[in-house]
């Protein structure tokens, strides 16, 4: 007997790397990939009723608004999804018996700390995006018991999306200088190594429910991150790159966020 497992936003750089290594199905783990369009988590009738007429074993929640900066001038937005979309999800995920797995974020601390962030920090957000996040992750606390809220940090594919990654290599087309903030640190975290994370979790039945940290463990700033993607696509002599103190920004920013992944 297969499991099911519903993924949704998955249009996204998480969803997409999801698809691209599972969707064949292998392994006993059957598949379906919905995008906003075709299931809106904000959409509480449409939602009960995909579930109504399928039943899933997991649900893989990638959907979020993650556009940092637009959250601060209109938080309703991110709320609307991060927060209430994820309530209605858990809502439904209690009632058909289906395990949430939740990604969330290292925005949900303030970036204070000089150690790196574990399970049992207290969150302290501080934006908009971040606020909208934790709850999100406080709506699955009170709802379901059996669920998965998996915070990453400075998430990027190679190939899917918008992300750092992908803006440092479009940039260095058209730029010889590239200035990028030292500012804050972070572990940037390949969507590659967290869906094999949470494939794990699913194979091997893992029932130890609740909040988990997962990111690639090298911490860097971006000015590193980008050092180092230049140095991968090897137009680091091509490219002028320039260490900055200060980075533009409407939203306040997390200065150290790095997470410590509880080893169980």
């Amino acid at each position: 007997m297969s499991t099911k497992i519903l993924v949704t936003g998955a249009n996204g750089q998480l969803g997409k790397t999801i698809e691209e290594l599972y969707s064949d199905n292998q392994n006993g783990l059957d598949f379906v990939f919905v995008s906003k369009t075709e299931l809106d988590i904000t959409k509480q009738k449409a939602l009960r009723l995909f579930f109504n007429n399928n039943d899933f074993d997991y649900c893989i929640n990638c959907a979020a608004y993650t556009n940092v900066e637009q959250a601060e001038k209109t938080p309703e937005i991110a709320f609307k999804v991060n927060a209430y979309g994820v309530k209605n999800l858990a809502e439904v995920c209690k009632e058909k018996n289906t395990v949430l797995i939740h990604i969330s974020t290292d925005y949900v601390f303030d970036g204070e700390k000089e150690e790196p962030y574990t399970v049992e920090d207290v969150p302290n957000p501080i934006n908009e995006y971040g606020k909208s996040k934790l709850l999100g992750e406080n709506c699955i606390h009170e709802i379901l018991d059996g669920y998965f809220i998996i915070r990453t940090s400075w998430l990027y594919s190679k190939v899917y999306g918008k992300n750092f990654y992908r803006s440092i290599l479009e940039k260095a087309e058209k730029e010889i200088d590239l200035y990028v903030t030292v500012e804050q640190v972070g572990c940037p975290t390949d969507a590659i190594n967290l869906s094999k994370y949470i494939i794990q979790i699913i194979e091997t039945e893992n029932d130890n429910f609740g909040i988990h940290h997962f990111c690639d463990r090298i911490s860097m700033t971006w000015f590193d991150f980008a050092k180092q993607i230049l140095q991968e696509n090897n137009i680091d002599n091509k490219i002028n790159l320039v260490k900055v103190n200060k980075y533009r920004t409407f939203a306040m920013r997390p200065k150290r966020s790095i997470l410590l992944e509880k080893l169980n």
